[in-house]
């Protein structure tokens, strides 16, 4: 009975986290691979390492995730399961260096330390946004993880009360944690020149120093791969800041419907305040501030849990994306390992009586029966997605047309990795002939004798598809063919069987 008093909400706690993280691993394979994941593919799945850094040279990311990736690939095999499987042992070990993040600021402050973890787990293997990058096979959780790394390493530096050789060793760990960071993603070098300038105003020249130095690499890579950074049509899909901007984010971090929840929250606070008896927390008590070590009063939880600089890396971005569009909701996954830990040590400071005790439970039961759902929309087939992911769902199209020869689409080198990953798989044997594209198809219109049978497929958003096959079908009834819907109609997919005409027949031979 006294170990359920003490450890009874920490049991629950942990037990809903490994939930959450079961669940999206039992997810990892019944969706199909996007176009982003499959382009990860055609990235990290070379026969050599060269081969590897060749390519990248022509990419807008840098090296790290993907070179992880091709080793991690010829060590357990290349598919979509292991693709995948990365980066939910990236989101599990993201989400327990930001735990621990937590605690460890609680402890320091003098709040409670018990409530701030079991707050900053159910938000990061819980919430919206660690989940839905947990089983993607992108950077994004490997990114989370090495940042938040980064500000561990970076909150001991600033508590450091050690020796010089902590301090030495925490300093080293602390740049390699920033290289890493900086070479998996692009915003990561954006945050850490943040924290680099923001040290360096604050006259912290060691630990300014130090991340300057290990942005290093990153900046060498930008000049490796400069001649494809720099063209014009890099990142041309972004587009400038705006109020839609600002909605995807806080559905990607919230889930659907974010303002209602933020409206919610605030009245939470209000009813916590009024019949709570909500205080404001051990910060302002002097009686409380007295026990705290001297470094942590000293400093600052924003500056301490990497906020400052994170703050001051999104107004840049922001900024400059009015000029040349950088900002993405995705990217802004970065700031999680600064925001989740200090939003749990600041609710878990609160002091609330019996009655706000419950009332606070319940909300974040409610929270948390909502995520169940909301944090797997698009990873989970019987959520709305039809097996697809991110309005793509090139998996249909490979198994629906497997053993056809003459499929053509727009994205074919995409159509081919996506077969590649099927046939990995054991879904489908491998197919005599690769896809091809509208050169393909026109070379092949022009070499009698011509088929009785061609496909034309795509996958996307309907508007997207109909403007991708458009040219084809164009090709193909010029080429005395009528095409039609072919097969099931399939959410994200549209196949297309086209039928050599009699007349054409004859002219064929």
């Amino acid at each position: 009975m006294l170990f359920w008093r003490r450890f009874g909400l920490g049991v629950v706690v942990i037990l809903v986290c490994v939930a959450f993280a079961l669940k999206a691993l039992l997810l990892v394979d019944v969706t199909s691979l996007w176009s982003d994941e499959l382009y990860s593919v055609g990235k990290s799945f070379q026969p050599s390492f060269r081969d590897l850094l060749a390519m990248l040279r022509n990419d807008t990311h840098p090296p790290v995730y993907y070179s992880l990736l091709w080793f991690w690939g010829q060590s357990v095999g290349q598919n979509a399961v292991t693709l995948r499987l990365l980066s939910w042992l990236a989101y599990g070990l993201g989400g327990i260096v930001m735990v621990f993040q937590a605690g460890a600021l609680a402890q320091a402050r003098g709040v409670s330390r018990g409530r701030s973890l079991c707050l900053a787990a159910l938000l990061a293997f819980c919430s919206p946004y660690p989940v839905r990058f947990a089983i993607e096979g992108k950077s994004y959780a490997l990114l989370v993880l090495f940042v938040g790394l980064a500000w561990w390493w970076r909150r001991r530096l600033l508590q450091s009360v050690g020796s010089s050789t902590v301090f030495a060793r925490d300093l080293l760990l602390y740049g390699i944690t920033v290289c890493l960071a900086a070479l998996t993603h692009f915003y990561g070098l954006f945050l850490f020149v943040a924290a680099a300038a923001w040290d360096l105003w604050q006259q912290r020249w060691r630990l300014g120093g130090i991340a300057t130095l290990a942005l290093l690499p990153a900046l060498v890579w930008i000049a490796y791969a400069a001649t494809y950074l720099f063209r014009d049509s890099t990142g041309g899909w972004l587009a400038q800041p705006g109020f839609a901007l600002l909605e995807e984010t806080l559905a990607r971090a919230l889930g659907p419907w974010p303002f209602p929840k933020i409206g919610l929250f605030v009245l939470l606070m209000l009813a916590l305040r009024r019949w709570g008896r909500l205080s404001a927390g051990h910060d302002g008590d002097e009686s409380h501030r007295r026990d705290l070590q001297p470094a942590v009063v000293a400093g600052s939880l924003l500056d301490q849990s990497g906020l400052i600089p994170s703050a001051l890396m999104l107004l840049a971005v922001v900024a400059v994306s009015f000029v040349k569009p950088l900002a993405f909701s995705r990217y802004f996954v970065v700031l999680v390992p600064a925001a989740l830990p200090l939003i749990a040590v600041k609710l878990g400071g609160l002091r609330l009586n019996l009655r706000g005790s419950a009332l606070a439970l319940v909300a974040l039961t409610a929270l948390t029966v909502l995520w169940w759902q909301q944090s797997y929309i698009g990873l989970h087939p019987g959520l709305g997605s039809a097996g697809g992911r991110e309005q793509d769902n090139f998996r249909a199209i490979s198994q629906s047309l497997a053993g056809q020869v003459e499929r053509y689409g727009r994205r074919s080198r995409l159509l081919n990795l996506s077969d590649h990953m099927e046939v990995a798989a054991g879904r489908m044997l491998s197919n005599p002939m690769p896809w091809g594209d509208d050169a393909a198809l026109q070379k092949r219109l022009d070499q009698p004798p011509l088929p009785s049978f061609i496909w034309l497929a795509s996958s996307g958003p309907d508007q997207s598809m109909r403007r991708r096959l458009k040219p084809l079908i164009k090709r193909a009834e010029q080429g005395g063919y009528t095409c039609r819907e072919d097969g099931p109609q399939i959410e994200y997919t549209r196949v297309l069987r086209c039928t050599l005409t009699t007349s054409s027949v004859g002219d064929s031979q």
